[in-house]
């Protein structure tokens, strides 16, 4: 007679007892929660009072353009929305192609992000050519993944793209000079456009700059490794406001009286190399986790130093120190509000220039909380990303 197996115990429980568990397991847990729910309650009704019966939300849609696009010229906008093309069909052929969570959280995002944009412009009234281009935008992302479900998409391929895709933006963006892509200077790209080229450019730089940084502080060769802890600490001593103005103000006087340097370079350049040494003490961190086991039998198999940092050390470290990379970068999204005090008008300094208009004086709490609002969804949107990546990754599992 065989034992019968039972499958193991249910770890579900309902909402009752949930909140009989979290919320009121004693008497000062269930006065705390009820404190706390007062509080929350009272604030999110004068809230809302405010939302809808004060606040003056014209400040937001009638300069809708201005945040979206700053000072770019509207005839040359098309550009914009290319780019915002391009970016959509990828991060939907990607969210199928690597299947993997946290693609298609951004993916997700995304979408919703341009769904609310077009609704944004619909009220503000930007024209029904703003709105359809968001709105096939969005569509663009689900169609890019529904494709990618059906038809197998190589992965170098789709990589390569992503990388092509940055010049090729840059390129749009700033023109040729030529009848087709006239030069639009940097100094009128602004609002939301500018912040998102300042986060991407400065993220997409600064991580491999770092992981080479990280990888010369650990290397045997004493000039590379001095180099590399001199740069990483002194770097790291000195605040991103300070790396700002030299970059603004102070490189060009070092510099030939021929040769100027764009103020969004220059601002891209200062981002880059104060992210970079922080991205290299995260990943020396992630270094220093591997045992040194791993690498002695990546020496025993006859495996190089470039083999063995390819194929054993980086991808474990990279993946232990995803947490600490992500929360790094989301720092960096949110510090591009500094480039403001160089004369660059990202989201926080459009929002500035908008104040300073005569008919909405007074309208500095819209305005913020508008701008809160955007960088908060930008900012968990990432957050989100991170958990699914390391979820799917086992990060602290094993």
């Amino acid at each position: 007679m065989t034992a019968e197996r039972l499958p193991p115990p249910s770890q579900a429980i309902g909402p009752r007892a949930w909140m009989r568990r979290n919320l009121f397991s004693s008497v000062l847990s269930s006065l705390v929660t009820i404190v706390l729910a007062v509080v929350i309650a009272v604030f999110a009704l004068a809230f809302a009072n405010w939302a809808l019966n004060e606040a003056r939300w014209g400040v937001v849609t009638e300069n809708l353009r201005l945040f979206l696009i700053g000072r770019y010229p509207f005839d040359e906008a098309w550009r914009v929305w290319l780019s915002l093309v391009m970016l959509s069909v990828l991060t939907g052929l990607s969210a199928g192609a690597w299947s993997g969570g946290a693609i298609r959280t951004l993916a997700s995002w995304l979408a919703a992000g341009q769904a609310l944009l077009a609704g944004l412009a619909a009220i503000s009234g930007m024209g029904p050519t703003v709105v359809i281009a968001l709105l096939v935008n969005t569509g663009l992302v689900w169609h890019a993944f529904a494709l990618s479900l059906r038809v197998a998409i190589p992965g170098r391929p789709l990589a390569i793209a992503w990388i092509l895709s940055l010049p090729l933006s840059a390129v749009l963006l700033q023109g040729t000079g030529g009848g087709l892509l006239p030069l639009v200077s940097t100094n009128e790209w602004g609002g939301l456009l500018l912040t998102f080229v300042l986060a991407i450019v400065g993220i997409a730089l600064s991580f491999p700059f770092g992981v080479l940084l990280a990888l010369g502080r650990r290397s045997d060769l004493p000039a590379i490794r001095l180099l590399s802890t001199a740069y990483i600490e002194i770097v790291r001593g000195v605040p991103l406001v300070t790396i700002l103005f030299m970059a603004s103000i102070m490189l060009p006087l070092f510099l030939p009286g021929e040769i100027r340097i764009d103020r969004v370079l220059r601002a891209l350049g200062g981002i880059t190399l104060f992210s970079a040494a922080y991205v290299a003490e995260n990943v020396r961190g992630g270094l220093q986790a591997i045992p040194q086991g791993q690498i002695e039998a990546s020496n025993a198999i006859g495996l190089n130093v470039l083999q063995r940092n390819l194929y054993v050390v980086l991808p474990q470290a990279l993946r232990a120190v995803i947490p600490a990379n992500v929360g790094l970068f989301i720092s960096l999204l949110k510090d591009t509000t500094l480039v403001a005090i160089v004369g660059l008008l990202e989201l926080l300094g459009i929002g500035r220039a908008v104040l300073a208009q005569p008919q909405w004086f007074g309208a500095q709490m819209e305005v913020y909380v508008f701008i809160a609002i955007v960088f908060f969804i930008l900012c968990y949107t990432m957050s989100q990303a991170s958990y699914r990546l390391e979820a799917q990754l086992g990060v602290g599992k094993r």
